[in-house]
């Protein structure tokens, strides 16, 4: 039996593990400061025991699997595929031929789950985005969806840790948002609004929903449209979603999601979602963060010494705050500082949030303290920076 089953294997392994290497002994999920990804880890270890030809403990893995998840199709396929192996030889996963939409689905899910499990950052490495989050910002979240991944950081005295990490659908049209309908899933720098009980909400987006503010200011000025992106869950006779699946939200298990909802703080936890998160070494980010922030502190310091020219130096040629214009705010700030014997600014609160994608774009906010002779005044402010002629340069600013 074993040496019939293992002549399918090396097939099934190609296109579940899709490049991925097993480690043989303790699962990923067991390394300091990492929780365990739910049943991704067991699934891990299912195919480390097919490999090993150790059916009967991958049997009793997959059935316990069952008995934990029992919505859960993926597992009911392994389940079938080791019973089945007892007769014939498994030239897939599924062991069925051809283009099924269905089990096609499951393949891509298990590809998928096991890769973004077994390939899991290094614990010296950070996301390039997260480059400063404010001390009331506990969490951050940083959706992979070339990974299918959702990975929870913490903010550890100004630095992320990696928290947990789920497997996550995306839209079926991929990833970009571009237009309405396009049924993608936007790339960018977002933050949850609100959050949507089960009561309020259709069995189709399972426990809860959290909406994202997308389009935000970045997107609006690049000409996309949409509405109504969320992180949600499953209906209730589902475990998980394949991997393109939804309308342009992002879905996690019902499960995972009400994990990740004693995490999430209404207004202020930040949702980064990238095609491919770019990884970061501890050194690289600090140079990076400490050339942004000095960029910014350079920029607060200059509108205080009611240096207008040297301020005004910080803003892009393409700058625009609604209709007004680089020429329009020149004009502004000019009439504004000569009115002025002092300034004072403070910003507090600093978040400093790199975009996903091919721009080099920054996400900054604060809580800015403005006082001068004649007014005073206290706001929560955005800007986007950008890299335009080797420089970090403003080129939007508004209330957030």
């Amino acid at each position: 039996m074993k040496k019939l089953y293992r002549r399918g294997l090396k097939g099934i392994l190609a296109v579940v593990l899709a490049g991925a290497t097993l480690q043989v002994g303790a699962p990923p999920s067991l390394m300091a400061g990492v929780s365990d990804a739910g049943p991704d880890a067991t699934i891990a270890l299912i195919l480390t025991d097919i490999e090993e030809n150790r059916l009967d403990v991958a049997l009793s893995r997959t059935e316990n699997l069952i008995s934990l998840y029992p919505n859960f199709r993926l597992a009911h396929l392994i389940r079938g595929d080791l019973l089945l192996a007892r007769a014939q030889p498994l030239q897939t996963l599924g062991n069925v031929k051809g283009s099924d939409v269905r089990l096609n689905e499951l393949r891509a899910e298990a590809s998928a789950r096991l890769n973004g499990y077994l390939k899991r950052p290094e614990s010296n490495q950070v996301p390039r985005y997260l480059l400063q989050m404010n001390p009331e910002q506990q969490y951050a979240v940083v959706v992979d969806t070339r990974q299918s991944r959702l990975y929870l950081y913490r903010n550890t005295n100004g630095r992320p840790s990696l928290v947990a990490d789920w497997y996550a659908s995306q839209g079926r049209g991929g990833s970009e948002k571009q237009r309405e309908g396009d049924l993608k899933t936007p790339i960018g720098v977002y933050y949850v609004t609100s959050m949507l009980p089960r009561k309020k909400l259709p069995d189709y987006y399972g426990n809860r929903a959290f909406p994202i503010n997308y389009p935000n200011e970045w997107d609006r000025m690049q000409g996309r449209t949409g509405y109504g992106i969320w992180l949600h869950g499953v209906p209730s006779d589902t475990y998980a979603r394949a991997p393109l699946a939804s309308e342009g939200c992002v879905v996690l298990s019902n499960q995972d999601l009400d994990t990740l909802t004693r995490y999430v703080q209404i207004g202020v936890t930040p949702v980064i979602i990238s095609n491919g998160v770019e990884w970061a070494s501890l050194d690289d980010w600090q140079v990076e963060r400490k050339a942004l922030s000095d960029s910014i502190e350079q920029w607060r310091r200059d509108w205080a010494n009611r240096d207008t020219e040297r301020y005004l130096s910080h803003y892009s040629k393409r700058f625009l705050a609604g209709k007004t214009d680089l020429t329009a705010w020149r004009q502004q700030k000019q009439a504004a500082n000569a009115s002025k014997a002092w300034i004072k600014v403070e910003l507090n609160g600093l978040t400093v949030l790199r975009s996903p994608g091919n721009e080099e774009l920054v996400m900054v906010s604060f809580e800015q303290d403005y006082r001068s002779n004649n007014l005073n005044d206290r706001m929560r402010k955005r800007q986007y920076w950008i890299r335009e002629d080797g420089n970090w340069k403003i080129i939007y600013e508004g209330a957030a």
